[in-house]
């Protein structure tokens, strides 16, 4: 099972009351379903893949307005041929489609009306009901976090987008293959979506896994900047001592004053270690305290007079 099944799996099971109940109903039909006309008058049609979903469409149509519902199961003729579970509801549709917000005498709304997400609670169930209908999201194994919801058309991408707003979450909106989507990538923000919902073992999951390889992440970042100022003090020491070679070749050592004289000396010594390290050695054995800005400034120093020796050496 996807990680996005399981959400919709635990989604499914929250038992909702009221006007929650019916903004949550209101967001699964919009998106699962389809008017028909015949000589019997109209019906809702009803059809989607997810037996958790299906389940909760039947339940919540019954209680609440005790309809006779025709069910259906049939298999699409695809390579998966997957289950498709369908619902005719034809016993007061269109007062089912009036109190869920969504037809007027004019026919189906494009938004539902604002008295369906009046309250926060109500806005919380309304995107549980969308994610259950038409919503999907990467698990967070995957490097790049995801987190979608198909809109039935770019009015109700705008109305999806203001419901996440009053939680915090910025959505943005897309055309993808002439559908209307409205998409989450930021990591914080898909995990305060399934708080919204109320997904709260699939929260668990995700921000585990995530705080996890997020932490691995940054110490293998910390590990790759510790190699790479070991590299670099390395080769600043093999230049430093380098310039040493160029001045003791020249006799020139015994010329230079006692603080360069010093340095060159630990470095001798400690051919690799880094100029804290040097500038802590250099206090023990002295009681001098030197900053690692002063240890650079004389190896610029010895630099300085290595190239010069170089340069009159013709080397």
């Amino acid at each position: 099972m996807s990680f996005a099944s399981e959400i919709k799996q635990e989604t499914a099971m929250k038992i909702m009351k009221g006007s929650d109940e019916r903004a949550e109903l209101s967001a699964l039909i919009q998106m699962c379903s389809s008017l028909s006309l015949s000589s019997r008058g109209m019906a809702l049609v009803v059809t989607l893949e997810n037996a958790a979903v299906a389940r909760k469409i039947y339940s919540l149509v019954k209680e609440r307005y005790h309809a006779d519902i025709e069910l259906y199961v049939k298999r699409k003729m695809n390579l998966r041929k997957n289950l498709i579970y369908g619902m005719r509801i034809s016993y007061n549709t269109k007062e089912i489609l009036e109190d869920l917000g969504i037809y007027s005498a004019r026919g189906l709304r494009e938004v539902p009306l604002q008295k369906i997400v009046q309250t926060d609670n109500n806005a919380k169930a309304y995107l549980a009901g969308m994610f259950l209908a038409a919503g999907s999201i990467n698990p967070p194994e995957k490097t790049s976090y995801h987190l979608e919801l198909k809109a039935a058309n770019p009015a109700h991408g705008e109305f999806l987008i203001a419901q996440m707003a009053r939680f915090g979450i910025n959505a943005k909106m897309i055309e993808r293959r002439g559908s209307i989507i409205v998409y989450v990538k930021a990591a914080e923000k898909i995990a305060d979506f399934l708080r919204v919902i109320e997904a709260d073992q699939a929260l668990m999951e995700f921000e585990n896994i995530r705080i996890s390889r997020d932490f691995t992440n940054s110490l293998t970042r910390l590990n790759n900047m510790d190699v790479a100022n070991e590299v670099k003090a390395q080769a600043a020491a093999t230049k430093q001592l380098n310039d040493i070679e160029v001045l003791e070749k020249a006799d020139r050592i015994k010329k230079l004053d006692d603080k360069l004289k010093d340095v060159i000396e630990l470095r001798k010594e400690f051919p690799y270690a880094s100029l804290i390290e040097l500038a802590e050695i250099y206090e023990r054995r002295t009681g001098i305290t030197v900053s690692k800005s002063g240890m650079k400034h004389r190896f610029v120093k010895i630099h300085e007079l290595a190239e010069k020796e170089r340069k009159e050496s013709g080397i």
